[in-house]
């Protein structure tokens, strides 16, 4: 992630799927908040962001494509309650990314099955990777 704009699209974008189910868990919040601090982004512009339309921004690798992907994917467990909306949402993210279903589906069973709901990175690629061969 290069530009400021690319990182408030990006976090835009995790916003807009962290009230899918139709509420902001405060774990959803603090798990956003880490992550706009990892971004740079300052507190008042991050608080701004709730009240704030989501642009279309499209994410050019697709190793960047994944990365966000499977930060959505922790935000989606983050409140340790996964609803049938934010698994449906985050598929069709997924499809709209053009990332491979059959890899996102492995991908999110992965981490239901992991304690924590975190997955090794090697093993994140190398299910993307398997799915292009």
């Amino acid at each position: 992630m290069n530009t400021y704009e690319e990182k408030r699209s990006l976090l835009l974008e995790m916003i807009a799927f962290s009230t899918v189910d139709g509420h902001l868990h405060k774990r959803e919040y603090d798990f956003l908040y880490i992550v706009a601090n990892e971004l740079n982004i300052e507190k008042d512009v991050f608080k701004d962001l709730f009240h704030q339309e989501l642009p279309k921004l499209v994410i050019k690798t697709e190793f960047q494509r994944i990365q966000q992907f499977y930060r959505l994917a922790l935000l989606m467990h983050a409140d340790h309650i996964l609803h049938k909306k934010e698994e449906t949402a985050i598929q069709q993210i997924a499809v709209d990314m053009g990332l491979n279903p059959i890899a996102t589906k492995r991908i999110l069973k992965l981490m239901k099955q992991a304690p924590n709901a975190i997955i090794d990175g090697e093993i994140l690629l190398n299910v993307f990777q398997e799915q292009q061969n």
